[in-house]
């Protein structure tokens, strides 16, 4: 009976060492550099970095004293701000109170640790540093990866089920014997190519192999912090943040159709037409546009029949134009500039990199469209509008596709999970006031008007129900 007792031994520990790796929590020290990226993908649209000074909501600095340090209230709240007002803590209803009808997003995702993050770095809002991007199909800052952990749980358990297989043969010898029966003794080979065993297997990768299918599914075309480099270098941060455009005038299906479209050349055209020297890069982005549009800009005019050029007859016209823009740049002479060495490597990499771009293994010519990459892209069954959000709802672009108007090159900001939707419609109020659409919906006018009701949201039309999104 001694190797009972050593199986058993071993099974305990195993035992004791899978349910410290599912059971006990996981102990992640306050990461002020975590925070800080926590900070910015989540919070920094609606409170100001400095935390002195009020934005859409209250100043973070001292939050946590003016919860009282009470750290499971804070945290509730920060997870499910409404939640925290239903139950009626004091703090949370007082805030409520002040800034009422905007509705603090959710987080029920975060764990404890990021939460101490968060709270970490709004003390010491001039430290940390951001943590890069991750790559596409990686999880985003502040999401867990639990590959590894599920991997060292499959081999313990694999090893388990050999351990017990072993103990199985080792009781039956023993309960044999003491009836007088010899049972042949089985090697280790014999035992790992037992049916057993065998079957654990089988029944291990058929889980394992359902995880990964659905886990890689329910995220297909839809990676949190995606940021893919597109074909043009276009900053949304000069021309939402400093120059002000408004995205719908871009971005004009936003507010009429399902669709936000991607903006046609004639789009940028409408501004670059006068504008054609970049304030970053020059002529190397902008000519581009030109380019694939069939616009001169050595004459301000389109070209007649551009599709049907050759394309050495569209390099002279480009090459013309960004070898005269250097000229001037370096104050040189037309001349003098097309027998310059420097200004003939100028400008042939500039040229290759416009052709580079607006040509693949299947468009073999610059003229035409301009393919950009797509950001965002919900599976087929889930219907999103964009114009009953924008037009009708009266959400504002950076709800969904976050701080545009700092960023460089565009990222698919939120998660656009089915949770994440649900969350919101749950939370966000409807804005009744002024607006006709919503006319229709006479018994929520009349408990608003008698005080029987404070507010509606989104859930209460029905922004919850599966045919809604799923048709």
């Amino acid at each position: 009976m001694s190797d009972y007792k050593k199986s058993t031994s071993v099974i305990i520990k195993l035992l004791y060492i899978i349910c410290l790796l599912f059971v006990m929590p996981q102990i992640h020290a306050a990461d002020i550099a975590a925070g800080k990226n926590l900070f910015i993908a989540n919070c920094a649209t609606c409170h100001n970095k400095n935390m002195k000074d009020k934005l859409t909501g209250p100043a973070l600095g001292g939050v946590e004293d003016r919860w009282g340090g009470d750290t499971k209230a804070l945290y509730s709240w920060v997870r499910n701000s409404q939640g925290a007002i239903a139950v009626g803590l004091p703090r949370a209803v007082a805030i409520w109170n002040e800034y009422k009808p905007t509705v603090m997003t959710s987080f029920p995702n975060l764990k404890d640790d990021e939460i101490a993050s968060l709270l970490l770095y709004i003390k010491n809002p001039t430290s940390g540093t951001p943590l890069p991007p991750p790559p596409p199909g990686q999880p985003a800052s502040g999401s867990s990866d639990n590959t590894l952990l599920f991997g060292v749980a499959f081999l313990l358990l694999a090893v388990l089920a050999v351990v017990l297989t072993k103990i199985i043969t080792n009781l039956n010898r023993t309960a044999a014997a003491a009836e007088g029966i010899e049972l042949p003794t089985k090697d280790w080979v014999e035992t790992l190519t037992s049916k057993t065993v065998i079957a654990f297997v089988v029944f291990a990768l058929v889980v394992l192999g359902g995880y990964t299918t659905v886990e890689n599914a329910i995220s297909l075309g839809r990676q949190q912090g995606y940021q893919p480099e597109q074909p043009i270098k276009f900053s949304h941060a000069i021309h939402a943040g400093q120059n002000q455009i408004n995205c719908q005038y871009c971005h004009d299906g936003a507010r009429r159709s399902k669709q936000s479209v991607i903006p046609a050349t004639n789009t940028c055209m409408n501004c670059h037409k006068a504008i054609k020297v970049g304030s970053q890069y020059g002529t190397a982005e902008l000519t581009k546009i030109y380019a694939s549009i069939g616009f001169d800009p050595n004459s301000d005019k389109y070209i007649p029949g551009y599709d049907n050029l050759s394309q050495k007859e569209v390099e002279s016209v480009y090459k013309k134009w960004i070898l005269g823009r250097y000229a001037d740049k370096m104050k040189l002479d037309t001349t003098s500039a097309a027998t310059n060495q420097d200004a003939q490597l100028y400008t042939n990499n500039q040229w290759n990199d416009i052709k580079s771009s607006l040509t693949n293994e299947i468009k073999d010519k610059v003229q035409g469209p301009i393919e950009w990459k797509r950001l965002h892209n919900l599976p087929d069954h889930v219907y999103f509008n964009h114009s009953q959000h924008v037009t009708v709802g009266k959400i504002a672009c950076q709800k969904c596709h976050g701080p545009v108007e700092n960023m460089e090159v565009v990222k698919q900001y939120a998660p656009l999970s089915m949770g994440w939707c649900i969350n919101c419609h749950r939370e966000t109020e409807v804005k009744f006031q002024d607006n006709a659409f919503y006319n229709s919906y006479t018994r929520y006018h009349d408990e608003i008007k008698k005080g029987i009701r404070e507010k509606v949201t989104v859930e209460d039309i029905g922004g919850t129900e599966c045919q809604k999104c799923h048709y």
